[in-house]
């Protein structure tokens, strides 16, 4: 299906306490998606929802490839009639405002007229537009954007607000857009912001879809897009399992996260009936990483075992012993690893370090399946032969390039890799607040929570009954040169 092009007259996009520089950057990246933009949409439970027939003029002009548009049941967007190229509507003159302040006489005051507030649906979305954060805050907003152009109609407004990028600033815009009637608040993206802002959220009773990674800030109204360790462990263990492995190993960065991985194997591995007999955990910071890949490997053992072999057959003058001997020269070890898989749950240079070591320290590679988390989802990993014919579970490349390209074509660069949570968050937004969900409101956790999930720009998502997004991924294969997916990624979630 081909995507939807849709310029909304008027987009209201309000940017709360921005610096001039920034204001200046979020107008001019509306401009610049007014001009280029041609998007599409994600889908819900988990199949797409109706979208109004293109015209013909728009059909000519639209792109193939991607995911099927995602829009609320019945037409949402600019009235019939409109087309791309109208121009959007002037804003209220100040000077006629102001002259229709009526003036004071015989001495009697009368207060100004009040200014008429927008009547639709009014969403928050807090991200870091200044400070360390802000170049990824920055492709936050254009995905939003993208997201908006795609699928909102006159009645949705859009309450822009920078966080700073600290907990104190989250909160802030918090209190801002709470004040200014918002409904829902998209992000925002560090946990830390996520614990500042959840107060304030609950305490007026609107929901919160931030984009941490963390699972611990979710609950009682806090949702997060966030990719999560647990779902992409169990799918690439699984996988493993159906391939016959049956003893896996952990090597992993200490800390939460590794703490996470683990975990998520000893969920996976009571289930399916597999054994996690080894886990060596290493300091995020270090330089050089050969005690724990030793230690995996169950190297000086190994190592003592070989030595006391030669001397074995060195002891013996026959023919055969030194047949025996001269088989072992080059051999560093023997005897084989105590797993048949080994998930090296990193990413980056440590990832490369920690891989280059597995050969050295006897963990081959053709006998021991290495895998791998979403930190593996990067570009050049083939580079390094330990990795190579490694597996690990990601979102389908070709699902997200199709929205990079789109990207590409409205902003001249391309997006940072968490800009399609800010796309999805944003367009579930607008299509279930375009719906009517009853007396609970459109951004009930019924609605959030539907079981059937959403198709968005990165697969199939949900989030589970804490707040936690749950998503479908793809199961792909390090080659030399980039990736290739081995096990597709599912079209829907199974029942509970």
């Amino acid at each position: 299906m081909t995507p939807v092009t849709r310029f909304l007259q008027p987009l209201r996009v309000r940017c709360a306490r921005l610096t001039p520089a920034i204001a200046i950057l979020v107008v001019g990246g509306v401009l610049a998606a007014c001009a280029q933009l041609g998007v599409e949409g994600i889908g819900g439970k988990p199949k797409p929802i109706n979208v109004p027939p293109k015209s013909s003029a728009q059909s000519s002009t639209a792109q193939p490839g991607g995911l099927p548009p995602y829009a609320p049941q019945g037409q949402v967007g600019a009235p019939s009639g409109e087309s791309s190229g109208d121009r959007p509507p002037m804003l209220p003159s100040l000077e006629a405002l102001l002259g229709s302040i009526p003036r004071s006489e015989d001495g009697q005051i009368l207060e100004p007229p009040s200014v008429p507030q927008a009547r639709g649906l009014r969403v928050a979305v807090l991200l870091p537009l200044s400070g360390p954060n802000q170049i990824v805050g920055a492709a936050l907003l254009n995905a939003a954007q993208m997201a908006l152009f795609d699928f909102a109609g006159q009645n949705f407004e859009l309450l822009v607000q920078d966080t700073k990028g600290t907990s104190e600033g989250a909160a802030e815009a918090a209190r801002l857009a709470v004040a200014d009637g918002a409904t829902m608040i998209v992000g925002p993206l560090l946990a830390s912001s996520v614990r500042a802002v959840a107060d304030i959220a609950r305490a007026a009773s609107v929901p919160v879809v931030a984009f941490s990674s963390d699972r611990t800030v979710v609950g009682d109204g806090i949702y997060t897009m966030g990719f999560f360790p647990g779902d992409e462990v169990r799918r690439v263990v699984e996988y493993a399992a159906t391939k016959g492995a049956r003893r896996f190993a952990l090597l992993a960065p200490r800390g939460p996260y590794g703490d996470a991985v683990l975990g998520a194997m000893h969920g996976v591995s009571v289930r399916l009936g597999v054994e996690v007999v080894r886990a060596e955990f290493y300091d995020p910071q270090a330089g050089e990483f050969s005690a724990p890949v030793k230690d995996i490997a169950n190297y000086e053992e190994r190592r003592r075992a070989l030595e006391e072999q030669r001397r074995t057959l060195e002891a013996h003058d026959d023919e055969v012993s030194q047949l025996a001997l001269k088989r072992l020269e080059n051999l560093q070890t023997i005897g084989d690893v105590p797993f048949d898989a080994l998930l090296v749950a990193d990413g980056g240079k440590r990832l490369v370090a920690v891989a280059a070591l597995l050969p050295y320290y006897d963990i081959d590679p053709k006998q021991v399946k290495i895998l791998g988390t979403g930190q593996w989802d990067e570009q050049g990993l083939g580079g390094e032969p330990a990795l190579i014919g490694g597996w690990y579970a990601a979102p389908d490349p070709a699902v997200r390039q199709a929205f990079s390209d789109q990207y590409f074509a409205a902003f001249g660069q391309r997006p940072h890799r968490l800009a399609t949570l800010a796309y999805d968050a944003t367009a579930l937004a607008v299509v279930l607040g375009s719906q009517d969900q009853g007396y609970d409101g459109p951004f009930s956790h019924a609605s959030l929570s539907q079981p059937g999930g959403y198709i968005g720009r990165d697969g199939i998502f949900r989030f589970h009954a804490d707040g936690a997004a749950e998503r479908g991924l793809a199961v792909l294969e390090v080659g030399r040169r980039a990736a290739v997916v081995i096990d597709p990624a599912p079209k829907a979630f199974p029942n509970y």
